[in-house]
């Protein structure tokens, strides 16, 4: 992240030292303010342009622990104003660190309080907005529903920070510093925000299209805590062998791109291990693969020293297989660009930590006592200590028969016991006509407790034992620690070998996962291309033909010359919607780098799929059915282009209730 944020530059823009912008060519140059909303992996933001009064959004999109979504963003944006709440999660603290000591962009940082970014705050501050394009005397109910139609209400965080942002505009009065303080910033448009790469696809495709799908447990008790993925396109893709390259997965899923460039390097690794002679390398990096463990948080307990035996475990484990991934693939094609860069990238350092660990960490007696154990031959101080604790006790059973000798005749045995922190002690049986606390009292020994009907004293001699051998116990304990805290500076030192390894397994991980899926449903690696046409031969729908032991397969052309749109006509049940999501689906796969379900395809680029086929739940938006039908239709005709996909299916069909034949359209 440090490296993106150094490549921004501030265009047109000086900043002050107080942070606010001064003017450099233009005389009123235009500002751009940003809002943006991070949690639980998640950014919502906007950003407002008062080049030309209009406000741009990008729904809720996942993004990773650096946040390279957001500098993708403000790249693309360059902000001068990035507003942010005070109550934020670490990942945006670090994230505007860095963005503060980058000496050529500094935009200013503006905190508000949570509360301000409240849901119901935000949506009050909306419909309170000015804006001249709606007439003077529309109802909050109309203005609710045109608004429904120009803004995804459905991602909470953008909506959230589309409130801030409101707020921020009203205070600084951004192009209306001359205007009567009841005039509001105006807003003249909106526009959904897209990162250039990146394809367009709304939460309702994603609905329509099954590409995810999540199952409730049946008990009422783990409705949330047990989902799992039904049936649906990233459920039979994702065959990953580790967490993170499932996460990684549905990371490709939720950001399709249109780069060729990434693209193909995912299609030359699935299509080498789709080849039936590279099956065992498949297998045994998949094997491999298994191990590889949460990094970031096994580096994260390091830094505040709270390892445990497990952790080392872990660890040990991933960098080895890191190792043993390293090692297949440097004997795979080095032309194939992700093989190369894990034979370079998963540096010598591996090497080293795991004959550190394995040098230094004693994994059994560790497991046994629950706490770090060092291996003999490590320390010379550790192992005379611990030759003392093996040696104990029979040195102890002579000493408490010497001090047999010296107590009362009515004391049958006795015996010195060693307790950490305490020390030595002399411990013996309770008598019966030791009653009270007096009785307890010994000449020459210092009673101290009573525990399971036997006296525990201090003597002379236990004394002595404690100054000569001093706590054994907490000594080995302590000088363990330092070792361990050693070997965490080593391993820490080599931090960034080690995220390297996460980042570029979860890559091999997905793409084998893809490839044996392709393997196992007979895919084919499509064509990419930056025009616009999309043929497909023979193309099956990917989930159906699952289900179904019968299915048909269709073909699909669009070029300039064999026409854009297609009108498909017929009566009910007999395949139209499959059809559309058919068309939709194998787009949508060629777009995240996956073989596709048909004998041959060439896929044009397109920025973005809409669709406008499933109504959802009226009460549970507060819409009507038709009135949905619209806001997905306007959804799809003011943010499409002409290289979107658009699938349209029996539209207005909420308000037909006696259909004898349905049309349905693909425009592409």
């Amino acid at each position: 992240m440090a490296a993106a944020l150094d490549n921004l530059r501030g265009g047109g823009v000086v900043f002050g030292p107080s942070g606010s912008f001064e003017e450099e060519d233009e005389e009123d140059s235009p500002a751009v303010l940003l809002s943006v909303l991070v949690q639980h992996g998640q950014v919502g933001l906007c950003f407002y342009d008062s080049q030309d009064s209009s406000l741009h959004y990008m729904p809720d999109t996942p993004d990773n622990q650096e946040l390279h979504l957001l500098v993708r963003v403000i790249q693309e944006v360059s902000p001068h104003v990035i507003i942010t709440s005070a109550k934020q999660e670490r990942s945006m603290t670090l994230f505007l660190q860095q963005l503060g000591s980058n000496p050529h962009y500094r935009p200013e940082v503006v905190t508000y309080p949570y509360v301000d970014f409240g849901l119901e705050v935000s949506k009050q501050r909306l419909l309170s907005a000015n804006l001249p394009f709606l007439p003077a005397c529309i109802s909050e109910r109309d203005k609710l529903s045109y608004l429904s139609s120009c803004i995804s209400f459905d991602s909470s965080l953008m909506l959230r920070a589309v409130g801030a942002l409101l707020k921020c505009l009203d205070r600084r009065r951004v192009g209306v510093e001359l205007e009567d303080s009841s005039v509001g910033v105006p807003i003249l448009q909106f526009h959904a925000y897209t990162l250039k790469g990146m394809v367009y696809i709304d939460r309702d495709t994603y609905s329509v299209l099954q590409i995810f799908k999540s199952e409730l447990h049946p008990s009422v008790y783990k409705l949330h805590s047990a989902e799992k993925e039904g049936l649906s396109l990233y459920g039979i893709l994702n065959r990953c062998k580790c967490k993170f390259g499932s996460k990684l997965l549905r990371q490709w899923f939720l950001q399709p791109t249109q780069d060729l460039k990434v693209l193909k390097r995912r299609q030359e690794v699935i299509r080498f291990f789709t080849s039936p002679q590279n099956s065992d390398s498949l297998r045994t990096l998949q094997s491999s693969l298994r191990n590889i463990r949460n990094i970031p948080t096994l580096l994260r307990r390091m830094t505040l020293s709270l390892t445990k035996v497990t952790d080392w475990q872990s660890l040990y484990k991933t960098v080895y297989s890191a190792v043993c991934i390293r090692d297949t693939a440097r004997h795979l094609p080095q032309s194939i660009q992700l093989f190369r860069d894990i034979s370079e990238g998963f540096s010598d350092d591996l090497n080293y930590i795991t004959s550190l660990i394995s040098r230094v960490v004693d994994f059994e007696a560790s497991l046994a006592d629950n706490r770090f154990t060092v291996k003999p031959n490590v320390d010379p101080a550790i192992d005379e200590k611990k030759r003392r604790m093996m040696g104990l006790s029979d040195f102890l059973t002579d000493v408490a028969r010497r001090e047999l000798e010296h107590l009362d005749a009515r004391i049958p045995s006795c015996c010195v016991i060693y307790i950490p922190v305490i020390g030595f002690l002399l411990s013996v049986p309770r008598l019966p006509s030791m009653v009270e606390k007096k009785d307890f009292e010994m000449e020459g020994l210092d009673f101290l407790f009573l525990s399971d009907d036997r006296l525990h004293y201090r003597s002379q001699r236990t004394r002595e034992l404690n100054e000569f051998l001093g706590d054994l116990h907490c000594d080995i304990r302590d000088m363990e620690m330092a070792v361990m805290a050693h070997l965490q500076s080593a391993v820490l030192e080599r931090s960034d070998s080690l995220c390297k390894v996460l980042d570029l397994a979860a890559e091999l991980d997905c793409l084998m996962a893809m490839s044996s899926a392709s393997q196992e449903y007979n895919y084919t690696s499509p064509k990419l291309a930056s025009n616009r046409k999309i043929t497909i031969t023979q193309g099956r729908h990917p989930l159906l033909e699952l289900c179904s032991p019968v299915f048909v397969a269709n073909s699909f052309h669009s070029s300039e010359s064999e026409g854009r749109v297609k009108i498909i006509t017929g009566p009910n049940s007999s395949g139209k919607s499959i059809y559309l999501k058919q068309v939709g689906l194998i787009v949508f796969m060629a777009l995240i780098g996956s073989d596709v379900p048909a004998k041959e395809a060439e896929i044009g680029l397109v920025d973005g799929i809409f669709t406008c086929m499933q109504s959802r739940e009226s009460v549970s938006v507060g819409l009507s059915t038709f009135m949905i039908d619209l806001n997905q239709m306007a959804q799809a005709l003011n943010s499409s282009t002409g290289n979107s996909l658009v699938l349209i299916d029996e539209f207005g069909k909420g308000t037909n209730t006696n259909p004898t034949v349905t049309t349905n359209i693909i425009k592409s």
